[in-house]
């Protein structure tokens, strides 16, 4: 038979049809060959007009094709493909986006798919709300859809056992159950279990008054997180010791950032002499997950210049940005992402690298008005806007 690409064609009975290549970035190698070498001739207009497909071994032109591919992550698409397409980043919903969604598109079809209407059930917006922040943590909506379909099923479950398989009627139904059933916040957590995802400002509160500990925002395939980065002393001979499953790039990053604060000791009348008997720890919470890339560089340098300096950082705040040697805030990428994480964490302090400014005009307006961005170039001006002021007393030296 012929290949997926001609059959596709034949089946769309046009040579100009739009083929969906879906998920381009989980393909890989197998016994048959490798999938990603055999799209460079599909997708490069150099080449894709004299196709030759190895069941008929006939040219075909599919310079007329519009070929569309999707992928959750481009870092894993081969960069030989990846150059040969014209990338369009999408960025993900905001939790306002999802609610209306799910409010417009999600629930009526759940509720249709259950045999369920709204005489039957009422799943009330604040609990909407909860299933969104604490029970799905994603980019898109796949995963609220299956929530909400547990919930209808739930309640399509207590329906049918109180007819107990007659066929009763609606009136009737409704007077033995005081339907519709309301599903408020309580009841989502009866359905559902226990949170899955812990909203970070119960974090914040914990640590509150420990030192050495600065939010960061990461950027991920499945949105945005707020990173939680630890640093402590300890007894030892100068090692820098790193956990939390982090990549070499991270890890490159954190040796920066304390080459920074080493160099600036003496501007801030910060005592590094003890770095020489003591051990660096820097620690990322969640081990399992892997971490990598040159953004949490502002916050591994205030968590170190907290712990050195003995002050704490503002916990009503998060930060991004890769930081230079020199003590340069660069930009970033994912700021979308990373905005909507801190905000949905309760986070309305957000500090970003100036050269991101642009990037703010992308965030729903009621997410730039609830959140208040700083701007910073350097580590400097950093230090001034994300140290608690209450108990920082170096500030003048500035």
């Amino acid at each position: 038979m012929p290949g997926r690409i001609l059959q596709a064609i034949k089946a769309a009975k046009s040579n100009n049809p739009v083929i969906l290549l879906d998920e381009v970035d989980k393909i890989g190698p197998g016994p048959q060959g490798d999938p990603s070498a055999a799209l460079l001739e599909v997708l490069d207009p150099e080449q894709n007009n004299s196709f030759t497909d190895l069941y008929l071994n006939v040219p075909f032109d599919l310079s007329q094709v519009l070929f569309i591919a999707t992928a959750n992550d481009v870092r894993k698409i081969p960069a030989p493909l990846l150059d040969r397409m014209e990338l369009v980043e999408l960025t993900s919903y905001s939790t306002d986006e999802k609610l209306r969604i799910a409010l417009q598109h999600i629930l009526p079809k759940q509720l249709e798919r259950h045999a369920l209407s709204p005489e039957y059930m009422k799943l009330e917006r604040e609990a909407l709300l909860k299933i969104i922040e604490n029970y799905t943590r994603e980019a898109g909506v796949r995963q609220l859809e299956r929530v909400i379909g547990a919930v209808c099923r739930n309640v399509a479950l207590r329906i049918a056992e109180s007819i107990n398989g007659g066929n009763v009627e609606a009136d009737i139904i409704a007077a033995k159950l005081n339907l519709p059933i309301v599903v408020n916040e309580e009841e989502v957590h009866k359905i559902l279990g226990k949170e899955k995802y812990i909203q970070t400002d119960m974090i914040r509160r914990q640590t509150a008054s420990q030192l050495g500990i600065a939010f960061g925002l990461a950027w991920t395939p499945f949105g945005g997180e707020v990173l939680v980065i630890e640093t402590v002393l300890s007894e030892g001979t100068g090692k820098v010791v790193t956990t939390g499953k982090l990549g070499d790039v991270i890890k490159e990053s954190i040796q920066v950032s304390l080459s920074w604060v080493r160099s600036h000791a003496n501007q801030y009348g910060l005592d590094v002499s003890h770095l020489e008997k003591s051990d660096l720890h820097v620690h990322l919470p969640a081990g399992s997950i892997g971490k990598d890339g040159p953004s949490a560089g502002c916050a591994f340098t205030l968590a170190l210049f907290s712990l050195l300096s003995r002050k704490r950082i503002r916990r009503d705040s998060a930060v991004t940005g890769e930081v230079t040697l020199t003590g340069k805030v660069l930009p970033v990428g994912g700021i979308k992402e990373k905005v909507l994480a801190a905000h949905r964490n309760a986070i309305f302090r957000v500090a970003l690298p100036k050269d991101n400014m642009k990037d703010v005009m992308d965030l729903d307006e009621n997410i730039r008005k609830s959140i208040e961005i700083v701007f910073v170039e350097d580590v400097d001006e950093l230090i001034r806007e994300m140290m608690d002021k209450t108990s920082h007393d170096i500030l003048s030296k500035l």
